[in-house]
């Protein structure tokens, strides 16, 4: 006689393990694209050193642009404040300008932006964006575009520190409304308020689905 209660509970073990599939696992490393300004509010900082911090309790590795000034700096100062695992990546002609940290796990000196781009995706399993300029926009955007071509599909997530963020998705926005850029592709970018939001948005994300991403560039 088959027990009808044993295959019930066989199908809800088979349906848990397929969600739990679906599931991002365990964030490993985060990239940070930020600015390096030292010109700007004190506010910037304390929420990148705070990211730091976070994901260096979370016992993330932390991946960044490898200088050790502004919100770059700050965001590094505060993984290695908490024991955390920090690698920076800087091109041979921004070292001296943005001064490489020399405080990090490890400091990987490139030959161009576009090597130094390629390689904090590759040691990446997600991305954050923090308050920025041109640099920033240029991260985001590539990112952004790769993932609209299908070359990755790993989580970006902006952190709108102090509303910063806002007139970057408005102008997205405008360019869904006329057709420049289709919602779905929109929909690639989250914008949080605070860290126990990003993190929990991190969480939540499905698991990538694209098997050996570099090799698609």
């Amino acid at each position: 006689m088959t027990s009808t209660l044993g295959t019930g509970y066989s199908d809800l073990k088979e349906k848990q393990k397929k969600e739990a599939t679906n599931v991002m696992p365990k964030i490993r490393s985060l990239c940070a694209y930020c600015g390096a300004s030292q010109r700007v509010d004190p506010l910037y900082l304390d929420i990148a050193k705070a990211l730091g911090r976070e994901a260096a309790l979370r016992g993330i590795e932390l991946i960044f642009g490898g200088g050790r000034v502004g919100m770059m700096g700050a965001v590094a100062d505060g993984a290695i404040a908490e024991g955390g695992s920090v690698v920076g990546i800087i091109p041979e002609h921004l070292e001296s300008v943005e001064v490489g940290h020399q405080g990090v796990t490890r400091l990987e000196v490139v030959p161009s932006m576009h090597v130094r781009k390629m390689r904090m995706f590759e040691l990446s399993d997600a991305f954050c964006i923090l308050p920025g300029g041109l640099g920033t926009l240029d991260e985001t955007f590539e990112i952004l575009t790769w993932r609209q071509l299908g070359l990755h599909d790993k989580p970006v997530v902006v952190l709108d520190t102090l509303n910063y963020w806002q007139p970057l998705k408005a102008l997205i926005e405008h360019q869904v409304k006329v057709g420049f850029v289709k919602p779905e592709h929109a929909e690639m970018l989250t914008y949080v308020s605070d860290l126990e939001t990003l993190f929990e948005t991190l969480e939540a994300e499905p698991r990538s689905r694209i098997e050996g991403e570099s090799e698609r560039f």
